[in-house]
């Protein structure tokens, strides 16, 4: 039995790309979860010169806009991102606006609710008509963000500094979810890699993941967690990996004890 709060051991499904599911295990660890990474994707970011000119010329945009905090890693290798800059530079959420902040941006501007609607809801993007809007991103992600900036006015430039490339599931970690006995709980912060989660699982596995319970960090993922078939869905407080764990924490304890 796991000695917090008194659930059953439980495992937690990280969706994040290859290599990033520390900070997920760790919040997870504190909670008495064991991490299960079955990373859908890998983030590789580009370095051809089209996309470095590309880049200086949209940090010199009245809003830039950084869709992740892969965005703006990948970024800082192209370009260093502390020198001074006339425009407002915002992040979707608070793991973003860290990420600027420790390459040496200054006045990052980033929304409490952390997902694209949050960001959209910002004052400093309520009215771009004339304005030059920026969003350095990567190819497929943020949709809703560059139609707003364009329907808002705005002369949109986007600049994908990294791209997704899908990958097959790791047939060990597939292996060892088989075997975990305990209650799962899946993280969910990004509707491309459920989709590409759904599209790999074998017919026993994906079977599984519909009768286990969803956190998700926003209300968009929420319905499409529901439409994919997983019935039970939370709301996390955001994005974050601490706020997830805490979620899915919750949702365990919840199902335990009633």
């Amino acid at each position: 039995m796991n000695s917090h709060a008194h659930v059953p051991d439980w495992t937690l499904l990280s969706l994040r790309p290859r290599g990033q599911h520390a900070p997920l295990r760790r919040a997870a660890a504190a909670l008495g979860a064991q991490v299960i990474g079955l990373s859908p994707w890998a983030l590789v970011a580009r370095h051809d010169a089209a996309t470095r000119a590309a880049l200086a010329q949209a940090l010199e945009a009245d809003r830039v806009v950084f869709s992740s905090p892969a965005a703006v890693h990948a970024a800082a290798r192209l370009q260093p991102l502390d020198a001074p800059h006339a425009g407002i530079w915002l992040a979707v959420g608070g793991g973003t606006a860290a990420a600027l902040r420790g390459h040496g941006a200054a006045d990052v501007v980033a929304p409490t609710r952390m997902d694209s609607e949050g960001l959209l809801d910002l004052p400093v993007l309520a009215q771009l008509q004339g304005l030059r809007a920026a969003l350095v991103t990567a190819p497929g992600g943020r949709g809703v963000i560059a139609d707003a900036l364009g329907a808002r006015g705005a002369v949109l430039q986007r600049v994908d500094v990294y791209q997704r490339v899908a990958l097959r599931l790791p047939p060990r970690q597939l292996q060892r979810l088989r075997h975990r006995a305990g209650p799962w709980v899946l993280a969910l912060s990004s509707a491309e890699a459920l989709s590409l989660l759904i599209d790999q699982l074998p017919a026993d596995l994906l079977a599984r993941l519909r009768q286990v319970h969803a956190v998700v960090a926003s209300e968009r993922l929420a319905v499409l967690a529901q439409q994919a078939g997983i019935a039970r869905v939370t709301l996390a407080a955001g994005p974050m990996p601490a706020q997830l764990a805490q979620a899915a924490h919750a949702a365990i304890t919840t199902a335990a004890t009633s």
